[in-house]
């Protein structure tokens, strides 16, 4: 019997491969050992480099998919207002290549798992939340992309565009998508009036780490926050409750929740309670429709265990009063029965 031939790289891998050796050659990280740490949900991969007894981390976001720009940009701003996102020490950026600092193996996600408590931990994250809203200044949003009506519908048309056909066997109708495009404008208004601070988007326990060493708000690392944008005050705070990933008991995300207020007694109330239903709305819709994405495009089935939480946190928002034309949408055209994880997803 003959041995197995050894499987061939893809060319654009080869090619790729090659313009990361000579980066790294340029850096003087030739021969550095180069380890998977993590990859995500984007095309964007990291490894930690080590050499000696220190390490680096290597984040591959390759063009025209990924840019590594607005990373580049947004942890500037944080580290200027004093907050930790990782030091750029290199970067390539029509390549999509950067050299950053390495903060470990301590992401949130890692650190409850092992049973850490979770009210040092998210009270942690709500104080970061607090000095990012305190400490950035109003002209540094203009430097971020909108977030806008358009925007937010376009993101909630991702539930349409790819859970619908996993759930229903066929594309969604005409009708029923512009009745579902009105119901968001009905509602839509309902956020955008609370004053914008900087989202970073994806702000949950998987892109939070606790540093060792450190004290106060400089021991929470903060991890992919280059899709940040100027959005109402509540969002990263909903982000961070209304995680896809894991539940959040109801006793501490009040308690969170009352802590954020607290820090802005200007803050107004009974439009930061409006707005969020809807912004939470939003987010989980977008996901919904991310998820199924990412099986169906792409070939990454892991997120699927999250749909049904998603789901659950979605109904949830829908509930709330504010939600009442959009609920209606879900009772006639996505009924109980179509929502969760449908067998067409998991085949």
């Amino acid at each position: 019997m003959t041995a197995l031939a050894a499987l061939p790289v893809r060319p654009e891998r080869a090619e790729r491969e090659a313009a990361i050796a000579a980066f790294l050659a340029a850096q003087g990280l030739a021969d550095a050992e180069r380890r998977l740490l993590a990859g995500d949900a984007s095309f964007r991969r990291y490894d930690r480099l080590v050499k000696g007894a220190g390490s680096i981390v290597l984040m591959d976001a390759p063009p025209p998919q990924e840019n590594v720009r607005p990373f580049i940009h947004v942890a500037r701003l944080l580290n200027d207002v004093g907050l930790r996102a990782p030091e750029v020490y290199a970067a390539d950026e029509e390549l999509g290549l950067l050299l950053l600092e390495d903060f470990g193996d301590d992401t949130y996600t890692r650190l409850l798992a092992r049973g850490a408590a979770e009210a040092p931990l998210y009270e942690l994250a709500v104080d970061v939340l607090i000095a990012l809203r305190r400490r950035l200044a109003e002209a540094s949003l203009a430097t971020l992309p909108v977030f806008d009506e358009p925007r937010m519908l376009r993101e909630t048309q991702l539930l349409l565009d790819w859970y619908w056909p996993a759930a229903m066997g066929a594309p969604v109708a005409a009708g029923p998508r512009a009745e579902y495009v009105a119901a968001w404008q009905a509602i839509l208004p309902s956020c955008l009036g609370l004053p914008p601070g900087m989202a970073m988007f994806d702000y949950h326990v998987d892109n939070l780490m606790l540093l060792a060493g450190r004290e106060g708000i400089d021991a929470c690392g903060l991890l992919d926050f280059q899709d940040a944008v100027p959005a109402p005050a509540c969002f990263d705070l909903m982000s961070l409750i209304e995680d896809a990933r894991r539940d959040v008991p109801a006793s501490l995300a009040e308690a969170l929740i009352d802590r954020f207020l607290r820090a802005f007694p200007d803050l107004d109330r009974r439009a930061f309670e409006e707005a969020w239903p809807v912004l939470a709305a939003q987010r989980h819709a977008r996901i919904i429709g991310t998820f199924a994405r990412l099986k169906m495009r792409d070939g990454k089935p892991a997120y699927l265990v999250h749909l049904p939480r998603v789901w659950r946190q979605l109904e949830a928002a829908l509930r709330r009063p504010p939600m009442a034309p959009l609920r209606a949408w879900f009772d006639r055209h996505l009924p109980a029965a179509a929502r969760g994880l449908p067998a067409s997803l998991t085949g």
